[in-house]
């Protein structure tokens, strides 16, 4: 499957303190992937890295394989980004800032922008500076669509949103991926929202890729395991994040449910219940990274 984005060897500084070194990932077209990570682990400094706002220490980024710091303007049209749901020029309405952008975009569709904009119900007239911060959040992503990139990079879409225009651009979003076979690449602090929206997921830890998996594999495989233990039972090669409070203990794994049991109860003293759990994307992720 095409490389949308494909990142070789990815090394960056921030002074003294190293962000991440050697990092390796690429992105097929046609799939929404979510990047996850703590803060401090570089999802910002990726996304700017992308879009060529920062030169990497080492390593090469490319971008429909170009390199991400000299794309040319042919490529960037492809390229739509939205940051943290910003939106300039707050003194138009929602007709006269469609026509202003409009005007910069030879394959402008406004139909993609309008339709958007009836489902959030309110007056051509209104200013942008009048509304509330979901409702320009979801201004600033018809605009973007309108703009009919291939690829569009999304970085903290959910910031300042409540429940409600969250699952409105979550919802939005999907649909005009699936129907217009668009590629994403998207961050949120939120990931319950990533949840419903990513079909892979890709997580960094501190200085390295620490996973990249479709999301469905990876709800499917990854379990929690719960016992009681007095700390005998520590993580291991199969085993994540083992923590205990209070005599009572949990872990992480992808072994197959029976294999896991086994290799817990060996190392136990007492032959006590073990519970396993499917997890949420955001408990896998705990899981994966550790609370702290």
């Amino acid at each position: 499957m095409q490389a949308i984005i494909e990142c070789k060897n990815l090394t960056h500084y921030y002074g003294k303190r190293c962000i991440y070194e050697n990092l390796n990932f690429s992105l097929p077209k046609g799939k929404i992937t979510g990047l996850l990570g703590k803060n401090g682990t570089g999802k910002t400094t990726t996304i700017n890295i992308l879009n060529g706002f920062l030169k990497p220490y080492s390593g090469d980024c490319y971008i429909f394989g170009e390199p991400s710091y000299s794309l040319s303007p042919k490529t960037k049209e492809r390229i739509g980004l939205l940051l943290e749901g910003h939106i300039q020029y707050p003194f138009f309405d929602i007709v006269q800032i469609e026509k202003f952008y409009a005007s910069f975009h030879p394959g402008w569709k406004k139909e993609y922008y309008f339709e958007l904009m009836k489902k959030l119900n309110v007056s051509e007239k209104q200013k942008i500076s009048k509304m509330s911060c979901g409702q320009r959040s979801q201004v600033a992503l018809g605009l973007l669509l309108a703009q009919d990139p291939e690829l569009l990079i999304l970085d903290d879409f959910s910031m300042g949103l409540d429940p409600g225009y969250r699952r409105l651009f979550i919802d939005y979003l999907k649909e005009f991926v699936k129907a217009e076979n668009k590629s994403v690449f998207i961050t949120s602090h939120i990931i319950q929202d990533m949840e419903l929206l990513i079909d892979d997921c890709l997580i960094l830890d501190y200085g390295k890729v620490l996973l990249h998996k479709p999301t469905k594999e990876l709800m499917s495989r990854f379990k929690r395991y719960r016992f009681e233990d007095k700390g005998a039972f520590k993580s291991g090669t199969d085993f994540y994040n083992t923590e205990t409070i209070m005599g009572k203990t949990e872990t992480y794994s992808f072994l197959p449910e029976k294999e896991a049991i086994i290799q817990i109860r060996e190392k136990l003293p007492v032959n006590y219940e073990i519970i396993n759990e499917s997890l949420s994307l955001e408990d896998i992720f705990i899981g994966l990274t550790g609370k702290y």
